[in-house]
């Protein structure tokens, strides 16, 4: 008999349950509070929007007004993007107006000694053996490209060094060349417009071979 109650009573809880469940309304959300007109609701940090980067304007905007008679000059040459952008970081603040630009440019690479072009490339191995005669062994025959023919005595940094080694095969009896070895580059310029008398060295005091050039504002 105990067994039989117990078993009518787990059944008379089972239906209550599933009753209530039937009968049972969800909770409503809360509104949310009334606000003043003009004033912004409350965003959780997840769902704000990240602002949207600053723009070139942004990005070069300086704080400094232009002056009523500015002075306009261009400085450099800097070589490198990195040395452009340490002069940029260290000039913009004192400044009322800043911009780049890139030239093209030559860099000298050091220098080259040669006997120029012979006629022919046995003319040229003609005039080697007379070199190794002579003792001379820092040499060889170019055989292809623009310098076809000619005999490389050397390429040097420094010209002292260059005008040594031609002098050298002067007194051999050999009529060598001396010439730069130069490439094309990239040099960048700074262009400012400042107040009369901008002192721009104590801003830049790392860079070297860096000058200024008077230029039209525009």
């Amino acid at each position: 008999m105990i067994l039989r109650g117990l078993a009518v009573l787990l059944i008379c809880l089972n239906l209550g349950v599933a009753a209530w469940w039937a009968l049972h309304e969800p909770p409503q959300p809360l509104a949310p509070p009334a606000r003043d007109d003009g004033v912004g609701s409350l965003v959780l940090l997840g769902e704000a929007e990240a602002p949207p980067p600053p723009d070139a304007a942004e990005l070069g905007a300086v704080p400094v007004p232009l002056p009523a008679e500015p002075s306009c000059l261009s400085l450099g040459p800097f070589g490198t993007p990195a040395e452009l952008r340490a002069a940029m970081a260290a000039l913009t603040p004192g400044v009322a107006r800043i911009q780049f630009r890139e030239v093209p440019a030559t860099e000298l690479r050091g220098y080259r000694v040669f006997l120029p072009a012979a006629g022919s490339r046995e003319a040229a191995l003609a005039t080697a053996r007379q070199l190794a005669a002579k003792g001379v062994r820092d040499y060889y025959v170019v055989t292809a490209g623009a310098q076809e023919n000619t005999v490389s005595l050397g390429l040097f940094r420094d010209l002292g060094n260059a005008n040594n080694r031609r002098e050298e095969l002067a007194t051999l009896g050999f009529q060598a060349v001396l010439e730069p070895r130069t490439e094309d580059a990239a040099q960048w310029w700074i262009d400012i417009a400042a107040e009369p008398g901008f002192q721009w060295q104590p801003l830049l005091p790392r860079a070297t071979g860096i000058e200024a050039r008077p230029v039209a504002c525009e």
